[in-house]
């Protein structure tokens, strides 16, 4: 085994950033294939960029069952690696492979077989729009494999405390995509104009390329997943241990997509432009958002390590390191969407009513940016020990309140169609303040415990 980064020894801030920085990098990589995308696509106009942001909806979807064994493979892995324990660690890399190449496989033929259907739900009302969205549909979920296994991949690396690997690969990834953009969205040289088909060939050829070089990083870096077995028969206790770990996180981001595309439905009544606008200003929003979802997965690994160790200290340290650092991310990230809101939205589109509702959503959004990086923070602390519930209960509770919250504000007589995004960075500001004051607590109680613990030991000695 070439590459276990040990996150139990050395300095905290060093271990978390060492292990951080290259996710962190991995999800810009990941943001700039969407932002790749919307900004080719943008020159194709405003109808184009909502017919991709409304069929993206369904790979986002995706992640609702990506979660299960991404989780499991993070947090599994990374617990076993911290207690010495390498036969649990292969045992959880076979499962949650078995089940991610499961999942997709059903996921991809529902989209494939009712893509007409899914698409009629979000009423777009305009024919070009509704028949642009179906072609990427289609197109995206024959490739929807590459989705779900890289995930995956990177969380087994991950858990051994290699993210470097894993960043590099998407570099790969990000570069062939911005390489085939513009020649197949715009049909440059040779090329035809392809239109939003050629945004779905060029992500799905680009997340192949990733899926292969993932593979070859495991199997050269961890000698014993030579023994995976594949073929043989799931470990139920394992797929059992997958789903405790990943359902919770699974329903969270599920939910969470479900609402949006409400959101979105209820966006489309004002035409496609605001519907173009939200997908835009939700692409510049994932700058922080994918900031602080890479953070978050750093945190886990570092405590999932930890928590195997029994190193609670170092947990508690290594949390509060991460939460100063995601604070300033947070902080600056307002500032630009505030203060930099007409020059960044005009980028990607420059039609006059959308730069309009683009710079009102981004300040709108900007107010709730320094609580949506704490709540991603601490349920990646969560996550690590093993406690999926908590953030899971918060996102659903919080995140379902924006359709009441929604409708109320949109309506003509209060804000219209900016109500609707006021109820977005209203309920992320609530979501944050109460998981990072669930987290306290439970951390507390954990470590009161531990001390009784200790003492009655030292006494029976």
């Amino acid at each position: 085994m070439k590459e276990v980064n040990l996150l139990t020894e050395g300095s905290i801030q060093k271990t978390l950033l060492k292990l951080a920085l290259p996710i962190m990098g991995s999800s810009f990589i990941q943001m700039t294939y969407s932002l790749a995308d919307m900004i080719f696509i943008g020159k194709l106009g405003s109808k184009a960029v909502a017919a991709v942001g409304t069929a993206g909806f369904f790979p986002w979807l995706a992640m609702a069952f990506i979660m299960i064994p991404k989780i499991g493979a993070e947090v599994g892995v990374a617990q076993s690696i911290g207690g010495k324990n390498i036969k649990s660690a292969l045992e959880f890399i076979r499962s949650c492979l078995q089940l991610v190449i499961f999942l997709a496989l059903i996921y991809s033929t529902v989209l494939i077989v009712f893509k007409d259907s899914l698409i009629d739900f979000f009423h777009l009302g305009d024919p070009s729009v509704i028949q642009m969205a179906k072609d990427y549909l289609l197109i995206v979920s024959y490739g929807m494999i590459f989705t779900f296994l890289n995930p995956v991949l990177t969380g087994v690396l991950n858990g051994h405390g290699n993210s470097r690997t894993p960043f590099y690969i998407n570099v790969i990834g990000v570069i062939t995509n911005i390489i085939l953009d513009p020649l197949l969205i715009l049909g440059i040289g040779p090329f035809p104009v392809l239109g939003v088909e050629g945004a779905a060939i060029a992500t799905v050829f680009a997340q192949m390329i990733v899926t292969f070089f993932l593979f070859k990083a495991v199997k050269a870096q961890l000698s014993y997943t030579s023994k995976v077995g594949f073929f043989q028969v799931p470990n139920w206790n394992i797929l059992k241990k997958v789903f405790t770990l990943g359902l919770p996180v699974a329903l969270q981001n599920g939910l969470f997509t479900f609402i949006s595309m409400i959101i979105a439905r209820l966006i489309a009544q004002w035409g496609p432009v605001p519907v173009a606008v939200q997908q835009i200003g939700s692409q510049i929003e994932s700058i922080s958002w994918n900031t602080a979802n890479g953070f978050s997965t750093a945190l886990a690994a570092f405590v999932g390590q930890n928590y195997g160790a029994k190193k609670w200290d170092r947990i508690n340290k290594g949390y509060h390191i991460a939460v100063r650092i995601m604070t300033t991310i947070g902080l600056i990230t307002t500032v630009l969407l505030i203060f930099g809101a007409r020059p960044i939205f005009s980028i990607f589109l420059s039609e006059k009513e959308a730069i309009y509702y683009g710079v009102k959503y981004l300040k709108i959004l900007g107010i709730s940016q320094l609580f949506m990086c704490l709540e991603i923070t601490t349920a990646g602390a969560f996550n690590g020990l093993g406690k999926t519930v908590p953030p899971s209960v918060v996102s659903i509770v919080f995140t379902s309140l924006r359709i009441p919250a929604a409708v109320l504000l949109s309506s003509n007589a209060v804000l219209g169609v900016t109500g609707v995004w006021w109820s977005v960075s209203l309920s992320s500001v609530i979501k944050g303040i109460v998981l990072v004051a669930w987290y306290i607590i439970y951390l507390n109680k954990v470590k009161e415990k531990n001390h009784l613990a200790v003492k009655e030991e030292i006494y029976e000695h």
